[in-house]
């Protein structure tokens, strides 16, 4: 009888989780990680000011709940990262596009996280983020500068994105709920 109902919530594939998913929002600073996360939340830009620390907000998307952990991307918070990573099921990693001369930086962050032992189960959403400025970086072009076309050990993708005009961030987390909805993550 179990298994009956294990297949009906799987078929449904709608039905809310019993548990919060742990997401952390993360990159380097000024590349959009709270815009990203309150324009998700309330629907809206609102103003923010750099993250010193973290911000814990609980976002509900696609009927699963998120407990998401933004933390502050500055050179002297970064090693202080991995204090958050246990227990994390997916990785937002958010790059500015028009931050070309920091891209380097921003891979070398990313290649890090994914060598850390707690994040290896974790999915993997990147946000070209800033897509509304004229000088910014294609997808493709930030795909290339951060080398994820490398990546073959962890379900991952990435979508250009606007914190300001919201492109992207449905399309991104749709994608996000679809996987850990496949990995068995949430019903």
């Amino acid at each position: 009888m179990g298994t009956f109902w294990s297949r009906i919530k799987g078929a449904l594939g709608m039905l809310p989780s019993n548990r919060e998913m742990r997401v952390l929002v993360l990159g380097l600073d000024n590349a959009g990680k709270t815009s990203i996360l309150y324009r998700l939340q309330l629907g809206n830009v609102v103003a923010t000011v750099p993250t010193v620390g973290f911000n814990l907000e609980t976002l509900t998307y696609n009927n699963i709940t998120f407990s998401v952990w933004d933390l502050g991307g500055q050179t002297g918070i970064r090693p202080f990262w991995r204090c958050y990573f246990s227990g994390t099921d997916a990785i937002i990693y958010v790059v500015d596009s028009t931050d070309k001369e920091r891209m380097g930086v921003a891979k070398h962050e990313l290649f890090a996280l994914l060598d850390e032992e707690e994040l290896k189960n974790a999915c993997l959403l990147i946000f070209a983020n800033k897509q509304d400025c004229d000088n910014a970086a294609s997808q493709a072009e930030v795909a290339t500068a951060l080398g994820v076309a490398g990546i073959g050990n962890r379900t991952w993708a990435i979508f250009k994105s606007s914190a300001h005009t919201g492109e992207g961030l449905a399309e991104g987390m749709d994608w996000m709920c679809e996987k850990l909805r496949a990995a068995g993550a949430v019903a």
